[in-house]
């Protein structure tokens, strides 16, 4: 620092230069302030997991990358009267067990590796932050607090309340309005991980998995049109690659933890698949399901074109379904269907197309959703698919491991759920 300061009276300003000094100079502090610190004489002894007294077998040199720079720390090892357990303190401490990075910098690797590839987050950091890591080692950063995030998650699992029960923990407000919504977008993952999937496509191999993802929101208000509102900063997501049965139970802890067992009203918003119903029957048999219209306006469209339907004729079946009168479009659907000079292949299909709308009739009652005040379109979920999902794990060339790629959705989950910083401050 002293030269520092006679290069201020020469004159002689260079400020990068002087970040990098004083960065160095806080590395060189940082290593004076936590030596001896995990040395010496022990004021309590250092027990194994059977809570037996481990005795010390010397110390270690460990160097840290920091965010301050590369700091270099001595510390004692113990090992227990069986030689099968170590322990180190001070790394339990500085919470370093099993690394060479800080947690500062291990929160700053996570982060940035969970938006962007691996390489770029590489480069940011080394640009934006002077840390020199690997793409590798970021990935092992990003998926280990990845695993790590999804552990805290299921921890926090929620516990239904019962009629006249005495919750454990301070209640929320009650929720006027809670909707829950998923879908489930691919993701492209290494061929091994697709052995026992079965593509959409006419040759039946899959070239992605599925990850579902779900999103719970809230609605306080309605504007002065009579359109919901959702309330600001009010969405959270969960996301998995896994199945239907294991997804309904975590988009269901979800659902509780933001106060579905006190919200005055649930709203379930999906695309209409068979799954999605299984898992809005099972654990929220009691909610308000709608099927989003634009997925049922694409099934219209679908069945429109396959009945070479005038552009008249689309409008006014697209107004039907607007206004949820299913039963008129059924009909008038059905109607044509037997007009057309089609063999039994061609009516079978068209049957089935229509089938979409008469399984699903009691969900698209869209007028009447729309005069109690609910959304009808499942915007919110399709924009997660978009940022949470696509904007990371959708990258042309780039193939995940199942196990990697629930991780790093774990993270973005918890990111844009804005729990981030709860989850931190709990691990450390």
């Amino acid at each position: 620092m002293a030269s520092l300061r006679k290069a201020r009276q020469r004159g002689d300003i260079d400020l990068e230069a002087w970040e990098d000094a004083v960065l160095c100079y806080g590395a060189n502090l940082l290593t004076d302030l936590l030596s001896g610190t995990g040395c010496g004489h022990r004021d309590t002894p250092v027990l194994d997991a059977e809570g037996q007294p481990m005795h010390s077998i010397g110390t270690r040199p460990k160097t840290l990358t920091t965010l301050l720079g590369e700091v270099t720390i001595r510390r004692s090892i113990f090992r227990s009267a069986t030689a099968t357990q170590t322990r180190i303190p001070l790394d339990e401490t500085l919470g370093v067990e099993g690394t060479t990075f800080s947690p500062g910098v291990r929160r700053m690797m996570a982060r940035a590796g969970s938006r962007t590839s691996f390489a770029d987050a590489s480069e940011d950091l080394s640009i934006y932050a002077r840390l020199d890591v690997t793409p590798k080692q970021i990935q092992r950063v990003a998926e280990e607090v990845g695993r790590r995030v999804e552990d805290w998650i299921c921890s926090q699992k929620p516990e239904p309340r019962k009629p006249g029960q005495t919750p454990n923990a301070p209640v929320p407000a009650t929720v006027p309005k809670l909707y829950v919504s998923f879908d489930g977008p691919g993701i492209p993952v290494r061929k091994t991980e697709l052995a026992d999937s079965t593509g959409k496509a006419a040759d039946g191999i899959a070239k992605t998995r599925e990850a579902k993802l779900g999103c719970v929101f809230t609605q306080t208000h309605i504007d002065k049109d009579g359109h919901p509102v959702r309330d600001p900063d009010s969405t959270t997501y969960v996301a998995a690659i896994e199945t239907s049965t294991f997804f309904g139970l975590r988009i269901h802890e979800e659902a509780l933890r933001r106060g579905s067992d006190h919200a005055k009203q649930i709203v379930i918003l999906t695309d209409g698949a068979r799954y999605n119903k299984t898992i809005a029957s099972t654990h929220f048999p009691g909610a308000v399901h709608i099927i989003d219209l634009y997925h049922a306006r694409e099934h219209l469209a679908e069945l429109a074109t396959s009945l070479s339907l005038d552009q008249a004729q689309q409008t006014h079946w697209s107004g039907l379904l607007d206004m949820g009168r299913i039963e008129d479009l059924l009909f008038e659907a059905a109607s044509r269907i037997e007009a057309l000079s089609a063999s039994a292949t061609q009516t079978l299909e068209l049957q089935k197309k229509l089938g979409y709308f008469r399984e699903n009739a009691d969900l698209m009652r869209y007028a009447d959703f729309r005069l109690a005040g609910h959304f009808v379109g499942s915007g919110v979920v399709e924009a997660g698919c978009r940022t949470v999902i696509g904007q990371r794990l959708k990258h042309s060339g780039i193939f995940w491991g199942v196990r990697g790629a629930n991780a790093i959705l774990a993270l973005r989950c918890c990111q844009f759920s804005d729990r981030f910083d709860d989850f931190w401050e709990e691990a450390a």
